[in-house]
């Protein structure tokens, strides 16, 4: 009896060798590997280090000293995290020009550790490795904001211009940067692949991506280990791990 996932497999490494322009787009599950914790699971630490929402941030400074306590106790419990072989699968078909960028809801900078560029790495919902300040844009290392606010007890300000300083993610009620999602929209659109890997597919905008990709004309491949509610609409769909199955792929590049 043929092995399921071993012909899904084979039926998606002859996609990949057809298509011209594949669209990766990854959510938590290509990370989980790699030890960050998911948001949803019932026993996420994300539970209890919850993100501030935007205008709270905003509005006080309480609660964006507990923003950064939380921010920093996170950060700790995955800072030693590394790319998996899914993130390096990623990394391989961008070499092999297979991929222009992959587009991902991640804020680990793990797709970066694998080797891409700033370039080739869309980031939805921002990168959580620094800072910015809200009113100039001044990037801040994380490292010198830890040192002063464990010193003080109280949250950053920009030292160019006295602005507030945030982890350089998209909040809940924070608006997604328009140049980052018109980018991911041009890429899925231009794609005949489109690879999904480790995503719930539930968190909007970015989950329409996919479904625009489909309706555009391209195939659309689904990688994880939970239903998402696109399954029905995909030409294939695996439930496993990301990084056996990406590494078998990038073997065959």
């Amino acid at each position: 009896m043929p092995d399921p996932l071993a012909t899904s497999i084979a039926a998606l490494q002859e996609m990949i060798r057809e298509a011209g322009t594949i669209a990766g787009f990854t959510g938590a599950g290509i990370s989980t590997e790699s030890g960050v914790p998911d948001f949803r699971s019932a026993d996420s630490p994300w539970m209890q280090n919850k993100p501030i929402p935007f205008q709270l941030f905003l509005r006080s400074a309480e609660a964006r000293r507990e923003a950064w306590r939380r921010k920093f106790t996170m950060d700790d419990l995955y800072r030693h995290a590394a790319p998996t072989r899914g993130h390096l699968g990623i990394a391989a078909l961008v070499a092999a020009g297979k991929m222009p960028a992959v587009i991902t809801q991640n804020i680990d900078n793990l797709h970066q550790a694998s080797g891409l560029s700033d370039k080739q790495v869309i980031e939805l919902h921002g990168n959580g490795t620094y800072a910015t300040c809200l009113a100039c844009g001044r990037r801040h290392e994380l490292a010198e904001i830890r040192t002063r606010f464990e010193a003080s007890g109280e949250p950053p300000t920009c030292e160019a211009c006295g602005g507030i300083v945030k982890s350089a993610t998209i909040s809940f009620g924070q608006t997604m940067p328009e140049g980052r999602l018109r980018a991911a929209l041009e890429l899925a659109l231009a794609s005949d692949l489109f690879l999904v890997l480790g995503s719930s597919l539930v968190v909007y905008p970015a989950a329409t991506l996919p479904s625009l990709a489909k309706e555009n004309g391209a195939r659309l491949v689904i990688i994880n280990r939970e239903p998402t509610p696109l399954d029905e609409h995909a030409d294939i769909v695996i439930a496993g791990e990301i990084g056996p199955i990406l590494s078998r792929i990038a073997n065959d590049l």
